[in-house]
């Protein structure tokens, strides 16, 4: 558990455990097929050189007995052919067959044939060791002779211990050698009927010899069987090592008619290979044991297993280089951005090179910077906002306002106009309790409107023949949260700088509506003188600047408040929502402010966004 939250919380473990599995998957996938691959490969190709190698006795064996079949040409010599015909003993024609047997035996020195012999269905015959002889019994009770008399055009091979039918015949004994007995009749020339047979003794030795002298592997072999899979040739390795049987399942194998099996019979697996003489129709087996046959496969194998084993090695110190380069700058990184969550944000770091990693030291740095500069704007909004606050304040408390209202209020009192003092009085309450509103900075709309209102009814009173006032809001939109004293110091604008400087009555209306864009939109309009395109044109750069004016007094009935709705605005809502103004010289002005439909709830001290 600790190892997995060890790797999971560590930057340079994880490397780690991605270096391993990068190098080590692929490396291990393609060692396991090239394995396999090599492993076929080199099984096909031993497989291949063994069958070969079998093919190739095979064409020997084949090739040592039809050299030596040549002998059989004897049955076409006239005197072969008068000596086994004729019923007498001509010692000429025995000399003449003697010495064609030698002419052949110079010609192709045939070292590895023993004797030659030729004899009739009678038992009479003529051979090299013996001479002219006489069998006691008849040669057709030899199997061999009766098969070749049915079967006059074939020619047999017959290997030990069968060869040699005339040792049992007659008492031919080869005391040091056992024989291949090559056998063929003699047939007269012109009726073609069988007068006789030609046998030749091959000593066997020389097979023996191309066995002994190919070695297949280490402990490999070769040897010969016959059609039904018994041993004819065995080698001395399978005679020392007590094993002159064959494999038990090879005639099985040899009836299936395939080349090549793996034999599990005997413990350790063995391939075994054979091919058939087409002269004999013997079995030429190799054996080798399969461990040798894929021994370079399996070193391929180590190699592989140690290739792999030493990738992950140079993978590991590969990874402590890398993350030694990696990691310690990004530890360095860490440690920075600690101090600076902790509030020191004069931290810096120092990057080094050009790579990602000093890319993000650098982003780090200008990240720092621009919260620094944030927060110095931060401050400086709300030190802006603190004075928009204290110049609404002094707005709302405008004592040239409140003097001209008491003012009024005592005249009215003086001239016996009792309903209409209480009702200027009942307007200045109302007016002085919205405005201060316990503090609170928001208020549903139509308190804002009420405390228009309760503005204009004040003025109203102090402007009978110049002033007149609508307000036309949506019953829909009265209940929208909304910036204290947001229309007060537009409408008091209106009053002072465009309708109490025109000849005439004047009027103030108040309207809104919602758009489509989620919006609502306050529209302020006077019929007053309005404003030359140089005035509005340096009022629109004032408001778009942000620009402030410092003094108090009469700009706090004039120009300020504009510019103090305008901050607000974008203090609370944002650079989206402004004040726009729109007006021409003696028509009049139309202030519009747009701000966002959004319900606030009320907490404890009011409307709260």
């Amino acid at each position: 558990m600790k190892l997995m939250r060890w790797i999971f919380s560590s930057l340079r473990a994880k490397l780690l455990l991605m270096f391993i599995i990068l190098t080590s998957v692929p490396l291990i996938a393609v060692g396991l097929i090239s394995y396999q691959k090599s492993y076929n490969a080199v099984s096909d190709h031993s497989k291949a050189a063994t069958m070969l190698v079998v093919g190739q006795l095979g064409n020997d064996i084949d090739a040592l007995l039809e050299d030596t079949g040549r002998l059989l040409e004897l049955e076409n010599n006239p005197q072969v052919l008068h000596y086994l015909f004729s019923q007498t003993d001509t010692y000429e024609d025995a000399k003449a067959i003697i010495q064609t047997m030698n002419l052949y035996r110079e010609t192709y020195k045939y070292e590895s044939v023993l004797n030659i012999t030729v004899v009739n269905l009678y038992g009479r015959g003529l051979s090299e060791r013996k001479g002219v002889f006489q069998l006691d019994r008849n040669p057709l009770r030899n199997p061999h002779f009766q098969y070749l008399l049915n079967h006059p055009d074939e020619v047999l091979n017959i290997p030990p211990p069968d060869a040699s039918p005339l040792d049992r015949l007659d008492g031919f004994h080869y005391s040091q050698h056992n024989v291949i007995s090559i056998m063929a009749t003699v047939k007269q020339q012109i009726t073609h009927e069988v007068i006789g047979f030609i046998v030749i003794d091959l000593d066997d030795s020389i097979i023996e010899r191309y066995c002994e002298n190919i070695t297949l592997g280490e402990s490999g072999y070769v040897y010969v069987v016959d059609q039904a899979g018994n041993p004819i040739f065995l080698p001395s390795a399978m005679t020392s090592l007590a094993k002159a049987q064959p494999p038990a399942d090879l005639s099985t194998q040899l009836a299936l008619q395939q080349n090549s099996y793996v034999d599990y019979s005997n413990g350790r697996p063995k391939f075994v290979a054979f091919t058939t003489s087409s002269t004999t129709g013997w079995k030429i087996v190799g054996s080798v044991p399969l461990q040798e046959i894929v021994a370079e496969a399996n070193e391929i194998r180590q190699l592989i297993i140690i290739s792999v084993l030493l990738s992950i090695v140079f993978a590991i110190t590969l990874h402590y280089f890398i993350t030694a380069r990696l990691t310690r700058p990004i530890q360095l990184l860490k440690s920075k951005m600690r101090l600076a969550a902790g509030g020191f944000l004069e931290v810096k770091v120092q990057p080094s090179g050009h790579d990602e990693i000093a890319d993000l030291g650098n982003s780090f740095n200008i990240m720092l910077e621009k919260i620094k500069r944030l927060l110095k704007q931060s401050i400086e909004e709300q030190e802006h906002l603190q004075k928009a606050e204290l110049r609404t304040l002094q707005a709302q408390i405008n004592p040239h306002f409140l003097y001209n209202t008491l003012d009024s209020i005592v005249w009215m009192a003086e001239a016996g106009r009792s309903g209409q003092v209480i009702q200027l009085v009942q307007a200045l309450s109302r007016f002085f309790r919205i405005s201060l509103n316990r503090g609170r900075d928001w208020i549903a709309l139509k308190d804002e409107l009420e405390h228009v209102q309760s503005y204009l009814i004040i003025q109203q009173m102090r402007y009978r023949d110049i002033l007149e006032y609508e307000l036309d809001v949506p019953e829909a939109l009265k209940d929208l949260p909304i910036l204290k004293m947001t229309l007060q110091p537009i409408v008091e604008n209106a009053l002072y700088h465009g309708i109490k400087n025109k000849r005439g009555k004047g009027l103030i209306r108040i309207t809104a509506y919602a758009s489509h864009d989620s919006d609502v939109y306050l529209m302020i309009e006077d019929n007053g003188i309005g404003m030359k395109p140089e005035r509005l044109a340096e009022l629109r750069e004032a408001l778009r600047m942000q620009h402030i004016p410092e003094e108090t007094g009469s700009e706090v009935s004039g120009g300020f408040g504009l510019h103090n709705v305008q901050q607000r605005l974008r203090l609370y809502y944002g650079e989206a929502y402004t004040v726009i103004v729109e007006s021409e010289d003696q028509l009049g002005t139309k202030v519009t402010i747009r701000i966002p439909m959004e319900r606030m709830k009320p907490n404890e001290k009011g409307y709260a966004r």
